[in-house]
């Protein structure tokens, strides 16, 4: 009888550390002026029209339409903040190397997806969007370099006070970067089912990403999660408990952004235009 209180004691305990564990920033009225627009992700692309993801005519297109746009950003060898998805070149430019290994000079004779279309750097971007619709600004990390390339990206942000945005990242050593030296920056975590789709993660890191089990140390404004993914037991604990602010990628079907809608979900979207 005794084993079975200590048990008992032991898993009230555990579901205690679990729920504060998840502790999120309950969703601000209106979400900061972010809450009216549907962002595009990695711009307004069409590898079919001639339009590569992440470049500056995708860009052009989202803020036309009336659109945010999803970006992300990572760091060159010689410091240049530069837009693209993965970290390698291979997928987008034919060139199989990486970007953290290339100059600003050696991405410059790069084109993107067979166009002539060049690699975008954020200060390039950022002025489309001034003034205009917002940004979702995804920090990539490699190699440790979560606090330069963060601080590098907030630096270059102060030079457009007239871009409204949010800053997100898979690592939560980005939003607790954020958390203590730039806490009024709106920040998100992404995160996925890592158990399923591990991208070469430790079981435990996979674990503990998936279940949001850092967000007590990061207290982000928003969790941006998989659309697949986002039914799990640690997500739905985090909405229900702690009334964070919800964004799914990526949303490819009208009828999901419009389900997203009505559950005021933030919706990331490619492949359609959202009304």
């Amino acid at each position: 009888m005794i084993v079975l209180w200590i048990v008992l004691i032991v898993l009230i305990v555990l579901a205690v550390l679990w729920v504060f564990a998840l502790h999120c920033k309950r969703k601000q009225p209106g979400f900061f002026g972010l809450d009216d627009y549907h962002y595009a992700h990695r711009g307004l692309h069409a590898a079919s029209h001639g339009i590569p993801e992440n470049s500056l005519y995708a860009f052009r297109l989202a803020v036309t339409a009336g659109c945010g746009a999803e970006l992300d950003v990572h760091l060159s060898k010689d410091g240049r903040l530069v837009v693209m998805h993965d970290e390698s070149l291979l997928r987008t430019t034919g060139v199989d190397r990486n970007i953290c290994d290339m100059t600003a000079a050696e991405l410059d004779e790069l084109r993107l997806e067979g166009t002539n279309e060049k690699i975008p750097y954020l200060e390039q971007v950022l002025p489309l969007f001034s003034g205009k619709t917002p940004l979702i600004i995804e920090i990539k990390t490699v190699n440790n370099n979560h606090a330069e390339l963060t601080s590098r990206v907030c630096r270059l942000l102060r030079e457009f006070p007239q871009v409204r945005f949010c800053m997100e990242s898979f690592d939560p050593r980005v939003l607790l970067w954020l958390k203590r030296h730039r806490p009024k920056i709106v920040r998100g975590q992404l995160s996925c089912n890592f158990i399923k789709d591990r991208n070469n993660l430790p079981l435990p890191l996979a674990f503990l990403l998936t279940n949001l089990l850092t967000n007590f140390l990061t207290n982000p404004d928003f969790v941006a999660y998989k659309l697949e993914d986002r039914n799990g037991l640690s997500f739905r604990l985090c909405r229900k408990l702690w009334g964070v602010k919800e964004f799914n990628w990526t949303i490819r079907r009208e009828e999901d952004a419009d389900a997203a809608v009505r559950d005021d979900r933030g919706v990331i979207f490619e492949g359609f235009l959202p009304q």
